[in-house]
């Protein structure tokens, strides 16, 4: 009789040992597909949507990356749970990299469209540079505005935005032979070339203030 109670006990113990086993590899095995179904299910969704949701999107991954790491530490055989985990990794990593370029364009972008729109008074200026609504009767207060706008902002410039602001003002300096042609009055003229002085010493020192505060920077 205590040999049948024991052969039960064994058995028992036996069993409940297999199913704590299989409940924890059952465990792990959802986990970890959890995680990589969430991986590939993100980077499906379009750059706009990701950048808007982005902080829950990364809260999400982190804490079901999390999961599956711990569901497999009592796993007697991680090595295929840990591959999968890495392969779900590195694509988020991707999806990551992918993205972050993405938000530093539209970044770049909106800067780009802030500083056109405050030299050139509001107006739209599109990369094709027109500036044919610059006149012989308005060229004077753009010129105006250009430059005083430069001034009264030129220590909140980075490098990037002086190479811009330089890129606008030859765009509007060679619409300015134009102009010239139809009739640009003598005082407005000489304005303009007292702005254009005004502009190119703005110009030297300002922009090589920015990339000596921006080598600062990177060397802290």
């Amino acid at each position: 009789m205590k040999n049948v109670k024991f052969y039960i006990t064994v058995v028992t113990v036996a069993a409940v040992m297999i199913s704590c086993k299989d409940e924890k590899k059952e465990n792990a095995d959802k986990n970890v597909s959890n995680y990589a179904a969430y991986v590939d299910s993100v980077s499906k969704i379009d750059t706009k949507t990701a950048t808007e949701n982005w902080e829950e999107i990364d809260a999400a991954a982190t804490l079901k990356k999390s999961e599956a790491e711990a569901s497999i530490t009592e796993v007697s055989d991680k090595s295929q749970y840990e591959a999968k985990i890495t392969a779900s990794s590195n694509k988020y990593d991707e999806f990551r990299v992918i993205l972050e370029a993405e938000k530093q364009k539209s970044v770049t972008a909106d800067n780009k469209k802030t500083i056109r729109q405050s030299l050139f008074g509001g107006m739209e200026i599109g990369d094709d540079m027109n500036f044919n609504w610059v006149t012989k009767d308005n060229i004077a207060s753009v010129y105006d505005n250009f430059v005083t706008t430069v001034s009264n902002n030129k220590d909140s410039y980075s490098r990037e935005d002086w190479d811009e602001i330089k890129l606008l003002y030859e765009a509007l300096d060679a619409h300015k032979n134009t102009v010239e042609k139809n009739g640009l009055s003598g005082k407005d003229n000489l304005k303009i070339a007292g702005l254009k002085v005004k502009f190119s010493t703005l110009y030297r020192t300002s922009r090589v203030g920015a990339k000596s505060e921006e080598n600062a920077a990177a060397k802290e």
